[in-house]
């Protein structure tokens, strides 16, 4: 009977303590389970679901290797890799230089190959352009490149009529 008591008096005063400091524990204690979504990387579905989205897009950052591959293809980012940030860099640097040449033609991701001291390079353009300024922009590009990175650089290109031809799938 002493022991019921002693619980009693100990459940009390803890029940008068958290009264007393409700105000600090309503602001440090979470009661709702955690959302475990992952969210980043993925697009938002549309009202009209008229949003056009590629193969590369369709498919979320969780099915990389799986469904699709990686944007850049190269080995400094192994163990003992050298060269990391430079490459990261020299990739990103392509990135915005294809699109700013190509303005509004590329359709697809821009695909970076590293193999040995050459870089190939891989995207989908459209045939919005005459073929002669095509063939400048193919030699314009890769010369530039070669000369900015020191190393060969050759544009493995792909044409399609519309952007629409690459279009997977709208949300």
């Amino acid at each position: 009977m002493n022991s019921s008591v002693i619980k009693l008096a100990r459940t009390s005063l803890v029940s008068s303590a958290v009264t007393q400091w409700s105000p600090t524990l309503a602001s440090q204690l979470h009661t709702s389970a955690p959302l475990c979504r992952v969210v980043s990387g993925k697009y938002r579905i549309t009202k009209k679901r008229d949003r056009p989205l590629t193969y590369e897009m369709a498919n979320p950052p969780h099915y990389i290797a799986h469904r699709k591959s990686w944007n850049s293809w190269n080995t400094s980012s192994l163990k003992d890799g050298l060269r990391r940030s430079e490459t990261a860099v020299e990739d990103e640097f392509i990135r915005k230089f294809m699109s700013g040449t190509w303005h509004g033609l590329v359709c697809s991701e821009v695909i970076i190959k590293r193999q040995f001291n050459h870089i190939r390079v891989a995207a989908i353009i459209r045939r919005a352009v005459s073929p002669t300024k095509m063939y400048f922009l193919l030699g314009y590009t890769e010369e530039l490149l070669a000369n900015w990175l020191q190393c060969p650089v050759t544009l493995e290109i792909q044409t399609v009529d519309s952007f629409k031809d690459v279009v997977f799938k709208y949300i």
